[in-house]
């Protein structure tokens, strides 16, 4: 019979592709890794590695029982989730995908009040993109992942929790730092610092504009950064203007940048949790999605979507949040 704890020394092997770090991650020594998959290829009766030197690399066969072997541990971690979250607490380990400002600024929040309220749970984040989030979590490597609309497949269910307004800030001796609003043409005279291309508040940015028909491409761009806290304090030393998510505005820059209005230009990003139905999901992440969507839970008031826009505006310019 199949040993779950033989499969997990396995699928470490397999994903580190190295014995010695697999030992250390599963705190055993080298030659215990290598007598568990040893003994796994006796049973199977074909080689699972291919070893050369310090280096391996998978068989066919390993490669084929790598994703039956992860499903099965997956399995067998949920079965000791399960009986112990039958003691009356809940137990087991989340794992929870976003990308980089829901990580530095939402998630911590987030997980703080959870873990407070489950003290037997271990969280884990891992930031990448935002469909890589979703990829891993579809192949049960991830529970949970933050998302945008545009990274909606049909095999995962995604609910909506907050919505982040993104703002144009300018440095505080900025000829915009005292102006009610400015014109979407004035745009064109400025110094930009914008994001990369494809990342969501770039492409939020562009959306916004083209209903204005406006392209982006004709911002006057002087520099090109990979996260939106780079931009802020970028902004913040007087380089040029941007646009950035209020979260990071709050967290990062409050009182020493100035948000600008542009008239008829609102942007905001919306982000969605999501969770692949398809597979079981653990009594952490259960708890955590529950946690999260629960509109009781005014723990998580500042996350909503409908928590505000606490920027400068015109009296014509405000509406009600678009749930």
């Amino acid at each position: 019979m199949l040993d779950a704890h033989q499969l997990n020394v396995f699928l470490t092997a397999a994903e580190t592709l190295n014995f010695t770090l697999a030992a250390r991650e599963l705190s055993m020594t080298q030659p215990s890794v290598s007598q568990h998959v040893q003994e796994l290829e006796r049973h199977f009766g074909v080689p699972l590695f291919i070893r050369a030197g310090r280096r391996v690399s998978l068989t066919d066969a390993g490669a084929a029982l790598l994703p039956l072997a992860r499903e099965m541990v997956s399995l067998s971690i949920r079965i000791d989730e399960k009986m112990e979250s039958l003691k009356g607490e809940t137990f087991g380990h989340l794992l929870v995908g976003c990308t980089t400002t829901p990580g530095r600024y939402i998630l911590p929040g987030l997980l703080a009040t959870f873990l407070q309220r489950h003290p037997k749970v271990e969280a884990t984040c891992y930031v990448s993109s935002r469909s890589r989030a979703v990829e891993l979590m579809c192949e049960g490597q991830l529970h949970l992942t933050l998302a945008g609309a545009r990274d909606f497949r049909r095999d995962v269910e995604f609910r909506k929790f907050m919505s982040d307004p993104v703002v144009l800030i300018a440095p505080l001796d900025h000829p915009w730092a005292d102006v009610e609003a400015i014109e979407p043409n004035d745009l064109l005279q400025a110094d930009f610092i914008l994001r990369e291309e494809g990342s969501g508040t770039r492409t939020t940015v562009a959306e916004g504009l083209a209903k204005l028909g406006m392209s982006i491409d004709r911002l006057r761009t002087v520099l090109t950064l990979g996260s939106s806290e780079a931009i802020a304090l970028a902004v913040q030393e007087g380089i040029g203007v941007g646009f950035v998510a209020l979260t990071v505005v709050d967290r990062l820059v409050a009182g020493r940048v100035a948000t600008v209005c542009v008239s008829g230009l609102q942007l905001a990003q919306d982000i969605y949790i999501g969770r692949s139905p398809r597979r079981p999901a653990t009594a952490a992440q259960a708890a955590f999605w529950e946690f999260v969507i629960d509109p009781e839970n005014e723990a998580l008031r500042p996350f909503r979507a409908d928590r505000g826009v606490r920027v400068k505006l015109p009296a014509a310019a405000i509406s009600a949040e678009d749930e």
